[in-house]
């Protein structure tokens, strides 16, 4: 496990980084990092392999260059719901961050922003008022415009979650307009990022952030269930190369 130990400053734009020199990190600065890194140690991360939330959360911590103690789930087969991971998280949703004093938190954004206070370097969520106001709104439009979609057009189409259409939760039949209506939105949303990304490198018009990480993981799950964005989006599809080429993607 590992928490990295070069620190690094934000440039004007609010995005960028430039990292400092190891001889410029002070050592009340080397100790606060050992803290972090022993509660880092004490925590568990419980994660899904093949789901887009939780996946969210593995390529922001490579992006930051932490690692905590993960346990698989198996989503698909059911174990989230089931009263050992009831538990832990009543809500049977992952990501479920448990921290070294007991606290659970879920919500893939929530667990982000833990990290993003506990190590502000690299910004991933902006580092001004400016900032951080554009990267949370694009942020939200990607899990609106695209994450609500490629969800009802999944759990309402898949055999295994004929009754399980509401995440974290059992007795909700699916519904196949939702399906339908899902499919139809995704594409409205790749014609979305497609224009917005005809002038900007990321999402949130600065650098890499935590939307394009959301945009990422909900694209390659919709390719992933052949629902991708096709030939016809030339920005989108430069974007989504770079994106892909990130050490972090691999996560």
């Amino acid at each position: 496990m590992k928490l990295t130990g070069i620190m690094a400053l934000a440039n004007t734009d609010g995005y960028a980084q430039s990292p400092k020199h190891a001889s410029d990190v002070s050592l009340e600065e080397l100790a606060l990092q050992a803290r972090l890194l022993q509660g880092l140690l004490l925590m568990k991360l419980y994660d899904a392999p093949l789901a887009p939330n939780p996946r969210r959360v593995r390529i922001f911590l490579a992006e930051k260059g932490i690692e905590v103690p993960r346990v698989e789930i198996d989503i698909v087969g059911g174990e989230n719901l089931g009263a050992d991971f009831l538990a832990i998280n009543p809500r049977g949703l992952l990501p479920t961050l448990v921290l070294d004093d007991g606290t659970t938190i879920d919500e893939s954004v929530a667990i982000s922003r833990y990290f993003e206070e506990l190590q502000p370097d690299p910004p991933l969520m902006g580092t001004d008022p400016r900032s951080r106001a554009l990267v949370g709104r694009w942020q939200r439009l990607v899990e609106f415009d695209g994450g609500i979609p490629v969800a009802e057009a999944f759990r309402n189409s898949a055999p295994n979650y004929a009754d399980r259409a509401v995440a974290g939760r059992t007795g909700d039949p699916a519904i196949p307009e939702l399906a339908a209506r899902g499919r139809a939105r995704l594409q409205a949303f790749y014609d979305q990022l497609d224009t917005r990304l005809t002038d900007v490198r990321y999402i949130a018009g600065g650098g890499f952030t935590i939307a394009d990480i959301t945009a990422l993981c909900i694209i390659d799950f919709a390719r992933a269930i052949k629902l991708g964005y096709g030939e016809s989006r030339p920005h989108l599809a430069r974007w989504h190369t770079e994106v892909r080429e990130r050490p972090s993607s691999r996560a």
